[in-house]
């Protein structure tokens, strides 16, 4: 029986793929490099910012990544102001049904914690997360097992009691790597062709279709 929820946060609770699109084009240009296009940047969604400009910036160095990691970073805070994400619709009533019924439910995401909690204390749903692993609290980012592995030791959980649920394929794997169930989410950025040859156990077009799954 699952008992603990591990979301995804970007494109999974948050819609932050404006957010994120944009960033990403301006970091590019700041930097000097070419600027991919929308699906392109969108396909990295998910990632640690330093694989992500690996991979749309062929050649480019390590020093060169943490440049654009930090140029990114603070170009996002001016953005998420003038551009501010929402939760996806019932998210937080779909949560709250989650809770009440005893669910236990936590994040791990490749966002940086003080960015990630900052998401969550905006977006009213801190209360009902009840632990929260960002890229800088692993060694090993997704599609890595680590963030669910150290949920589940935090929460003193087995992984056959344990769900990851997201949109993009390193969660599905992240998740299978780690012994749990997987549920993918059609909503976000990946297809859900993508997140079936990932291997999810389950796919939902919806938020709030997942209860159905669990209760």
């Amino acid at each position: 029986m699952i008992k603990s929820l591990i979301f995804d946060f970007d494109g999974t609770l948050g819609d932050t793929r404006a957010n994120i699109v944009l960033t990403m084009t301006q970091t590019l240009k700041t930097m000097g490099y070419p600027v991919a296009g929308e699906n392109e940047i969108a396909s990295t969604i998910g990632l640690p910012l330093e694989e992500g400009f690996r991979q749309l910036v062929p050649g480019i160095s390590e020093m060169e990544t943490l440049d654009c990691a930090k140029t990114y970073r603070q170009i996002f805070e001016i953005n998420r102001k003038k551009l501010v994400p929402k939760l996806f619709p019932y998210v937080r009533e779909t949560l709250g049904i989650l809770a009440e019924k005893g669910f236990v439910m936590t994040i791990a995401s490749s966002r940086m914690s003080g960015s990630l909690n900052g998401f969550l204390n905006n977006m009213g749903i801190s209360d009902l997360i009840s632990y929260v692993v960002g890229a800088d609290n692993v060694t090993f980012a997704k599609p890595h097992p680590e963030p669910v592995l150290k949920t589940l030791e935090a929460l003193g959980v087995p992984p056959s009691e344990a769900m990851v649920i997201g949109d993009m394929p390193v969660d599905i794997i992240m998740g299978r790597q780690a012994g749990v169930k997987t549920c993918g989410v059609t909503y976000g950025n990946s297809s859900r062709k993508d997140l079936e040859e990932a291997g999810a156990d389950y796919i939902i077009d919806d938020f709030p279709s997942l209860p159905d799954l669990l209760i």
